[in-house]
């Protein structure tokens, strides 16, 4: 049984199939990404407004762009809009944007572009001329709101955390100084493994109808449609033909449903971003699978995507009205993606596994990346050439080997050796990287504004890989050349702008990890299974690149904030760094904030008391040097009683975790009905009764001290005492309460921003 998707309903559908979502957004330029059914010139402006935000003003910026055709029925744009006469934008004030789309037939309005018969009311705007606004970070750091999260799966468990966005920045859209002001995605915006079967029954059938082509798989010697490749039916060609390591030890069902083609990964971020393209109903786990266990996981996945498609409407107007940034992780192409060098000679020295994750990388730049760094994408830029081998790909229907040449340069695919087929690695330093063509396309970047500076890592595909160890040792997760242009020159930059009060640095996946995660990836990787628990994501399992890390940015920060995500649950970690032999001390700030949406039995059981009793984080310490970096980590008989070692050192640090505040209620807990289904509401309702007998999710074994382990949304501030100008950085972690009813809530965590003195006073020198 097909998901019924053909010209005629597709036709019914509006314009827009996804966005506006609105990107990049600085003093000089605005730019917002969109994704419509038909190709259109695409006009932006952007609005003064007056009675904070009521009543629409002056024109300021102005802007228009052709979409490109990834599809018959897929183009896309991210339209940047600039003043003519030097205009700029500021801090304190709030401001609108429009829209105006025009083809060969008609010319229409946003408010039209956004509805049709099957979606007759749709709304992205908090105000009552119904155009979305933002407001550009405030000139003073206590004013400032970043929202960051991770990881969301559409059939995770729990309720999704992203549509809380809306519901922030709902209840202050007329507060220029207290909206959310940024909003930073910190990678698996999507999932190209561990997808529900009915998620690929939708993507692949829908993909197709977008492209109004086939792609062709390169499977076992010969080509494949996607709909050769059946939901419930991909694991063998996965994992042995594209030779994805993720349905290794036993876990099939992770890549059961792998997305292949590049219309899959097209409609993927259609369905994640917007409800327009899912359907009404699903059908019954009996009429598309055969086996009993693929019946009932059918049936299960339903009920948790309908309850994720319910809020997607406040998704997709949250998305309008804060400026959106993201990073690829691993789960953005596949899990372990890039993760060790042997996963980089198993994948990508195979026809179909560089296809998928050329796909993947395909997707991300058009659907992400553009709107990230959309100066990349200017005439005469790698990216404008990429939008152009794109079309052509489009157009000759996955037959131009050039274009496809093409789009491989641009996105970054290592070459292949003619001799092996295996991809092309090349030196740098101690260690190997993926080599690359010039002209590939730059994931890093970073966004600034008057009072804070964020640096946005690329740890994926400028990993440095030990030439000297096995192809399954833990990589640099930046390879030198990549600390150079990754964080040294951005820092130096930095420091050049004495305005900057705070240096945010993404880190997709953890600097430092808990305790527990740390003992078993050393015990994994001495078994030699690293794919099983992600080996070597974390930057402290290779700690002479966690030392480079540290050196390098306290060579030119003294206090660095951390966001993060990968991990399934939230905390905050501070670490107090000093040097051994003067009184320079700096300090970083680590707030993880993960999943928006998959959260499980493990970080479920860690979020309680349970974790405080059996397992609590101990304060940890580290010696290190500086040239070359390393670190060894040391104990407490140690730190007292071995001198020599302390004063041989360079520097030293200490990390501690700080505790979460209790749960408080969220003013937004009115807004609960609008979050959680009717037939979701109904089914807790049922279990009423069990509550008393429920002991595990009684509020008080839930107040937990070190981590949020249901779905949350971190959302991030700072607090100043007068006369104090170092103060605290808050992390407020919004999740959904498991006691009944079911409540809007948060944990707050408060870290100071200077080093942690009492600490730092047990190394005795």
């Amino acid at each position: 049984m097909k998901y019924q998707v053909g010209d005629e309903f597709l036709q019914q559908l509006p314009l827009i199939l996804a966005g506006p979502i609105l990107k990049h957004t600085e003093p000089e330029s605005v730019t917002v990404w969109v994704a419509v059914k038909q190709s259109c010139q695409v006009e932006l402006k952007v609005y003064d407004t007056t009675n904070d935000g009521e009543v629409l003003g002056n024109c300021l910026f102005e802007g228009e762009r052709s979409t490109v055709a990834l599809g018959k029925y897929l183009h896309v744009v991210a339209i940047a809009a600039r003043s003519k006469i030097g205009h700029c934008l500021t801090a304190g004030h709030i401001y609108a944007y429009d829209l105006r789309f025009t083809n060969a037939d008609q010319t229409l309005q946003m408010q039209q572009a956004l509805c049709s018969n099957s979606h007759p009311t749709v709304s992205i705007s908090y105000f009552d001329h119904q155009k979305p606004t933002f407001a550009l970070p405030p000139n003073h750091l206590q004013d400032l709101q970043i929202v960051h999260a991770s990881c969301r799966k559409p059939h995770g468990h729990g309720f999704d955390a992203l549509p809380i966005l809306d519901s922030l920045i709902q209840a202050s859209a007329n507060q220029p100084q207290n909206r959310p002001h940024q909003l930073f995605l910190t990678g698996d915006q999507i999932y190209g493994d561990d997808i529900a079967d009915p998620s690929l029954w939708v993507a692949s059938t829908l993909g197709d109808a977008l492209l109004g082509w086939e792609e062709q798989l390169p499977v076992n010697g010969v080509y494949c449609t996607p709909q050769q490749l059946p939901p419930g039916e991909r694991a063998d060609v996965a994992t042995n033909q594209a030779g994805l390591t993720a349905g290794l030890h036993n876990k099939a069902e992770k890549v059961n449903s792998h997305l292949f083609s590049l219309g899959e990964y097209y409609a993927t971020y259609l369905l994640a971003w917007s409800p327009v393209c899912w359907p009404l109903t699903f059908p019954k786990g009996h009429q598309v699978m055969r086996d009993r266990h693929a019946i009932k996981d059918w049936n299960r996945a339903v009920k948790h995507l309908r309850q994720f498609i319910y809020t997607l409407w406040k998704v997709r107007r949250a998305l309008a009205n804060i400026p959106m940034y993201s990073i690829f992780d691993d789960h953005d192409v596949t899990d372990d993606w890039n993760l060790n060098q042997a996963w980089c000679l198993r994948v990508l020295g195979r026809p179909l596994g560089r296809r998928i994750v050329q796909n993947a990388l395909l997707a991300y730049t058009v659907f992400q990346a553009w709107g990230n760094t959309p100066g990349q994408f200017v005439e005469g830029k790698s990216g404008e050439k990429l939008l152009a081998a794109v079309q052509a790909w489009s157009v000759s229907q996955g037959r131009d080997a050039k274009a496809d040449e093409a789009i491989a340069r641009y996105v970054g695919m290592p070459a292949n050796d003619p001799h092996t087929d295996l991809p092309i690695l090349v030196r740098d330093g101690a260690v190997f990287i993926l080599d690359r063509h010039p002209e590939t396309i730059t994931w890093h970047y970073t966004v600034r504004s008057d009072r804070h500076e964020v640096i946005v890592l690329d740890t994926r595909t400028w990993r440095g890989y030990p030439a000297d160890q096995k192809p399954i040792a833990p990589p640099m997760l930046l390879c030198p050349k990549a600390f150079e242009q990754q964080l040294v020159l951005p820092l130096q930059k930095i420091a050049e702008q004495t305005q900057i009060q705070t240096t945010f640095v993404i880190a997709p996946t953890n600097v430092f990890g808990l305790q527990v995660i740390d003992w078993i990836h050393h015990w994994q990787l001495k078994q030699e299974k690293v794919f099983s628990t992600d080996v070597g994501d974390a930057w402290n399992i290779n700690v002479k690149a966690l030392a480079k890390f540290l050196t390098t940015l306290f060579e030119e920060r003294q206090q660095v904030v951390i966001l993060s995500g990968d991990i399934h649950y939230s905390s905050v970690a501070h670490l107090s760094y000093a040097h051994t032999h003067s009184k320079l001390q700096s300090v970083l700030v680590q707030l993880t904030a993960s999943a928006l949406k998959n959260e499980e039995i493990s970080t479920r059981l860690i979020h309680t008391r349970l974790k405080d009793w059996l397992l609590p984080e101990k304060v940890r310490h580290w010696i290190g040097q500086s040239n070359p970096p390393n670190m060894v980590e040391i104990s407490d008989k140690q730190l007292h009683h071995n001198r020599q070692m302390l004063t041989n050192s360079d520097w030293h640090c200490v990390l501690e975790w700080i505790p979460r505040n209790s749960v408080q209620t969220s003013d937004c807990t009115a807004d609960i009905l609008s979050l959680i289904a009717p037939w979701k509401r109904a089914e807790n309702a049922k279990w009423k009764w069990l509550q008393p007998l429920m002991f595990w999710k009684f509020r008080w074994v839930q107040e937990g001290r070190e981590v949020v382990g249901f779905n949350n949304l971190g959302l991030v501030h700072f607090e100043f005492a007068d006369g104090n100008s170092s103060g605290k950085v808050i992390q407020d972690l919004y999740w959904f309460s498991s006691w009944y009813p079911t409540q809007l809530v948060y944990s707050r965590f408060e870290s100071e921003l200077t080093p942690n003195q009492s600490l730092l006073g047990n190394f005795r020198f």
